[in-house]
This record gives C-alpha cells, structure tokens and sequence, in this order.
C-alpha cells in the first residue's frame, strides 16, 4: 500500500477506501440434468470474494493505473466506487461521500466510460444525445455550447455531430462516449478499457484528450485497462490488483526501474557475427541470425556503451537500437511472483 504522506492527512481525498470487500453468493449446478434438477431443489451456493480488503487513496487531480488480469476485482471496484454496488464490509469514500447511499450527488461529480457500454442513444444523432445528457445533468446552455465546441476540435467530433450513433465506427463511438462523459465537467473520471479495439491513431488522441483534461481542469483519473500502453502514456502511478487484493501501488517508474532492469540491444551487421563473438560480462546472446544480433544484459552490471563498444570492436555494424523493458514484461514478473522475490 502506498504510505500517506503527513501532508495528506489534513486534506480531502478524491477516493478513499478502507478495508474494502465485496462477496457475491453464486449457485453451482452439477453436470447434467440431474445436476440441474438437484440444483433446483437443494442449491449449493458458495461464496466468490471479488474485492478483499482494499485500501486505496486517490489525490485530487491524481491520474492513477488500476491493472490487473481478468477476474482481478477491476470493475467490481469501479461498481463500488460508482454506487452500481455496495461493499459487503469496509468503507467506501468519494469526495467525502457514500457512492451507493449518495448515488445522485456522487453520479454529478464522476463520469464513467466503459469500453463495452454506451451511455448513447443509439438512432439519435451524436448532437441530440448530447444535449439530452446536457439536459439531464442541467448544464448551463452558453456552458454546454462552449463545452461542444472545444470537444468537436479536440476530438475531431464536427462530422460526427449530425450522425446517427448506429452508424458510427468504434473509434468514433468512444471518442463520443469521452464528450458524453466530460459534458458535466465531474471531478472524477472512471475509465474501464478505453481504447479496447481502436487502432493506433485513435488511441493517440483519446490519450491525448484525456491529458489535456487532466492538465486543464484538473481531472483526477481511474484507468482501468488491459492496454498498457494506455498506463504508460497516462499514469505516474499504479496500483496492481490480484484476486481482489493490491499486490502493488506506488509509482511507475519506481516499479520499471525495479523490475525492468533488462535491456536489449539489436545489431544490423554487414557480415554474419563469428562464432568466437566475446561479449562482456552480464551480458548474453539472445539472437544469432545471418546479419543480425541481439543481446540482452542487465542494466545494473552493465551499460549499453560498454556492450555497444565490445560488439563494435570484433563486428561492422550497419546500424544498432536499444530496447527497454516494456511494462507488459514487468507485470508478467509481477505476476510471476517477483515482487516477493525482490529485495528493496
């Protein structure tokens, strides 16, 4: 869990949580249609925890990755801090309120956008759904306008506007779904995959967008995603869930210089490498293929101008490029039960 600093205590969370649980009570049938009818009669039901005694505290303006596999507790979370849910124990804090006894107050002050969902009507035209949330929300009408205007620029919304959602592809869908989501200016986003199934320039300017927000408005941000990339462009700080419990939070950065340690370098060589190719200490070959050489080292016993200048000392090389792990690496170590075997 990430430490409180002094300073925190005295002021307002965005989100606050505290031993925070979540248990659904599901029916298991037995194979068949014996199992099916036994089921009828005498049901076997048995306790799933989703959520397990999360503590979590958000900052204002704080833009945070919630990352973990299917099945994690990721959206039950979101449901709990939305009032979709209520917890089974613990406590639940969003902007010094109950999400769930407090739903209309809370609902004023988030927006949410779920990769899956639409908050849109489907046969109306972008601009009619939108001014229907305006509406609903009781948006000042020169504030809404003002508010549609920059969203058409930033979101390349203008051609959209007189068009039918049904008709709208994917990328266009969600880029309406973020305007949908920002029109009342809440205080609090909750974004639950995104960017799942947009191509990579569309992804690039909801991530922009959703910078902007934050720099502007002071935003503060739940990203919930498989895409990690989506992280690595918006969040400083992590927090990584595993079967409803945080195995990790805390920065970013700390957690890829910890666990991304490996580098890799490839080499484009004029000639195929000999076999007798020396390389320094710490450091191995990963890839021996005709004109091509990759080698992977630790970045803590070695340095990529001592690898690069050992392998230019037996070889031509044409051209050459450094690689980083990528977070995708990093967690899959997570996972794999890195963070309890590292020392600090």
């Amino acid at each position: 869990m990430r430490p409180i600093r002094p300073e925190e205590d005295t002021l307002p969370a965005a989100i606050e949580t505290a031993a925070l649980r979540k248990t659904f009570q599901v029916t298991r049938k037995g194979p068949g249609l014996a199992g099916a009818l036994r089921g009828l009669v005498r049901p076997r039901r048995e306790e799933v925890v989703a959520v397990d005694g999360i503590d979590l505290r958000i900052e204002p303006g704080e833009m945070v990755g919630y990352i973990g596999v299917n099945g994690a507790g990721k959206s039950t979370t979101v449901k709990l801090l939305t009032g979709i849910l209520a917890p089974t124990t613990g406590s639940v804090r969003v902007l010094g309120r109950d999400p769930h006894r407090d739903r209309v107050a809370n609902a004023r002050e988030i927006g949410v956008v779920f990769g899956q969902r639409s908050q849109l009507w489907w046969d109306l035209a972008l601009v009619e759904s939108l001014n229907l949330i305006g509406r609903i929300y009781e948006v000042p009408r020169a504030r809404q306008r003002e508010l549609l205007a920059r969203f058409a620029e930033t979101l390349d919304l203008g051609e959209l506007l007189p068009k039918p959602v049904r008709q709208m592809s994917l990328g266009q869908k969600m880029r309406a779904e973020l305007a949908a989501t920002l029109l009342h200016e809440p205080k609090i986003v909750y974004l639950d995959e995104p960017t799942i199934g947009l191509d990579v320039l569309v992804k690039d300017r909801i991530r922009a967008f959703v910078k902007e927000q934050n720099r502007s408005a002071g935003t503060t941000v739940l990203l919930t995603t498989h895409d990690l990339g989506d992280i690595e462009e918006l969040a400083r700080r992590i927090v990584i869930i595993d079967r409803g419990r945080v195995i990790y939070d805390g920065a970013l950065a700390t957690i890829q210089e910890r666990f991304g340690r490996e580098r890799e370098m490839s080499f484009d060589l004029a000639r195929p490498a000999p076999i007798s190719l020396h390389v320094p200490p710490g450091v191995s070959i990963a890839v021996r293929e005709d004109r091509r050489l990759v080698v992977r080292f630790d970045r803590s016993t070695a340095s990529a101008p001592q690898v690069t200048a050992a392998v230019m000392a037996q070889v031509e090389v044409k051209d050459f490029a450094l690689h980083d792990a990528d977070l995708t690496g990093v967690v899959k170590q997570i996972y794999g039960g890195a963070l309890g075997r590292a020392t600090p």
